[in-house]
């Protein structure tokens, strides 16, 4: 407790001023939701680029990448179009060391088979190479280039659905098989359920030299070592069915999205095992197809209606980046609001109550 009317007068200046830098507004508002219009986009991936301060986003026939505004500003920043036709951008990774956008290319049914990954360099737009990702040795099926995502050595990993393996391709755009680990094809697929197609998808890379990978089809987490690719399970309290995007934030935690739900996940010893925190119900007509994390670790998904765009007998103009948030994360931040209020509070009342003793000793003195 301050001990002078002065030093407790200054504390309250100070805590006034700290509180003040609070963002209680954001907080308070509804959810940030970026409404764009982009004709027959249907994006399936997004991204944030740090450095620009906008989203990324890819179309699903059109060769095309365009930039989103905070305020739904649409900008094309790239047009490929040494790109087979009515090929799609599926997953999108921000290379902030190199400053580079790194975009799995895929050509879907009933496209000859197309799988790719395509580096752009962000300053000039243009695109640095375009590598074609191989099969295993004796697999003729479709593959399918899905979530991408880069470390701090201009790597990018690249999942494939399809065959559940792992691409690696290095910075100068060599690319091969990076991890075939049976633990990828070791849990059973009901072959009747939704998108049992779809199996290794969404992919993050983490600083300690890991990446965190999900399954689809099993609801699965990976924790897979960015040096050999060996993998191991990530002991979660539950699967999580659909899984499709997944994002790091700063303070370590994870983000995954399903089409119906986003996940909040947190682990206290490096993903061997791992807890959700929260679950946030999502859009499922919308069909939400990916996560990013944007300034300020705030979480959005693209609401891309993509599975409506794959159908091809439609038309629309519309979309969403939607900000998602725990509610839980939400209510202990009101909470420490509260605290923070209340002892800002008190300590007013104890300085006013010294400022009336000083006045009031002050006026014994004059008389």
């Amino acid at each position: 407790m301050p001990s002078s009317p002065i030093a407790s007068f200054v504390f309250s200046v100070l805590f006034i001023v700290l509180l003040s830098s609070i963002p209680i507004q954001t907080q308070a508002n509804k959810p940030h939701v970026i409404n764009f219009r982009s004709p027959n986009l249907y994006p399936e991936g997004i991204a944030y680029d740090p450095s620009a301060q906008h989203f990324i986003v890819g179309a699903q026939r059109h060769r095309t990448i365009y930039s989103v505004s905070d305020a739904g500003v649409v900008d094309l920043l790239v047009s490929d179009t040494d790109l087979p036709e009515n090929v799609t951008f599926l997953g999108l990774a921000v290379d902030t060391v190199n400053n580079r956008l790194l975009a799995a290319v895929q050509a879907m049914e009933p496209l000859p088979p197309f799988s790719a990954l395509a580096a752009y360099d962000l300053r000039t737009r243009r695109r640095l190479f375009l590598t074609p990702l191989p099969s295993a040795d004796g697999d003729t099926s479709r593959q399918i280039a899905n979530g991408v995502a880069a470390d701090f050595k201009g790597n990018a990993y690249v999942t494939n659905a399809a065959a559940n393996f792992i691409w690696k391709v290095n910075s100068e755009g060599d690319a091969s098989i990076f991890s075939r680990s049976p633990l990828f094809s070791a849990y059973p697929v009901d072959p009747e359920s939704p998108f049992s197609f779809c199996g290794l998808n969404g992919i993050a890379y983490v600083s300690k030299g890991y990446l965190l990978v999900v399954q689809s089809n099993t609801g699965k987490l990976f924790k897979v070592d960015a040096e050999d690719g060996t993998a191991r399970e990530v002991l979660l309290p539950e699967n999580l069915p659909l899984a499709d995007g997944i994002a790091m934030r700063r303070n370590g935690d994870v983000v995954v999205n399903s089409p119906n739900k986003m996940w909040f996940l947190k682990s206290q010893d490096n993903w061997s095992e791992g807890v959700v925190y929260d679950k946030t119900e999502l859009e499922v007509e919308r069909f939400p197809t990916s996560v990013a994390v944007a300034a300020e670790d705030r979480v959005y998904v693209i609401y891309g209606h993509f599975l409506e765009g794959t159908a091809g007998n439609s038309e629309r103009e519309m979309f969403s980046i939607a900000e998602v948030r725990s509610e839980k994360e939400s209510k202990e931040e009101t909470v420490w609001i509260y605290v923070l209020v209340g002892l800002g509070l008190a300590y007013f009342m104890v300085w006013r109550f010294q400022m009336r003793q000083l006045v009031g000793n002050m006026n014994k003195k004059t008389n």
